[in-house]
């Protein structure tokens, strides 16, 4: 098949597929997609929240375990050298068990943000591809998340005296350009880790929803995403 006849046939399949989507779409009320796309909010959030909102949650798993950023975690070896690398652990294991705190109370603003949300959010989230249902949340809740998150991760980094050579080591490789300045400051990296722990987390679960709807368990869930299979 010579590339422009690969390229007639591939739009018009897309446009077959999206007019049946839409068509599947149609048949359902607009109701019954909102109730869907909530209920999908909230099984994404449930996921996350239950999986990194516990002991072990952050740390013990690679895919969002917080590590030293950057320049710091390239000098970790360097430390360790000079004695210092139960100090190196003992910061990362108290990043990781502020993130899990912190990430234990995110299920209220969540929910929240799922309450609020519009007939036309739903649509959108929809057809909007297979991680609408994370940028939503992103979008409709990362301030609150940042404001909530962040009191909670500083009162575990400082329990531990390591933050705050932390911050002053990292505001000088900030200062050289080492070290990006949002991660200049051990709270403030830690709560961005938090919450992208998160939303990854809830991304993988809205990507095992939508790639296969019948095994969601629940009715509504198969009729909504599975008109868009």
């Amino acid at each position: 098949m010579s590339a422009l006849k690969h390229s007639i046939f591939a739009l018009f399949f897309g446009l077959t597929v999206g007019f049946a989507q839409a068509g599947a779409l149609d048949a359902i009320s607009s109701g019954d997609a909102s109730a869907g796309v909530k209920e999908a909010l909230a099984k994404g959030a449930d996921y996350a929240v239950a999986s990194l909102g516990k002991n072990g949650g952050f740390l013990g798993n690679e895919k969002v375990k917080i590590k030293l950023p950057g320049y710091l975690e390239k000098a970790d070896s360097a430390l360790r050298m000079f004695g210092l690398g139960k100090q190196a652990d003992q910061l990362v294991e108290t990043m990781n068990h502020a993130a899990e705190n912190a990430v234990a109370e995110a299920k209220p603003i969540l929910t929240e943000s799922i309450r609020k949300m519009s007939v036309k959010d739903a649509k959108d989230i929809l057809i909007g591809g297979e991680d609408s249902v994370t940028q939503y949340f992103k979008r409709t809740s990362t301030d609150q998340l940042t404001a909530k998150f962040k009191p909670i991760v500083k009162k575990e980094t400082t329990k531990l005296k390591l933050a705050d050579q932390y911050n002053k080591f990292a505001g000088k490789a900030a200062s050289a350009g080492l070290v990006d300045k949002q991660n200049a400051d051990v709270d403030s990296y830690v709560t961005q880790k938090a919450m992208d722990g998160l939303f990854l987390m809830i991304a993988e679960e809205e990507k095992k929803l939508r790639a296969n709807p019948m095994g969601a368990g629940s009715d509504l869930l198969k009729n909504v995403f599975g008109a868009l299979n």
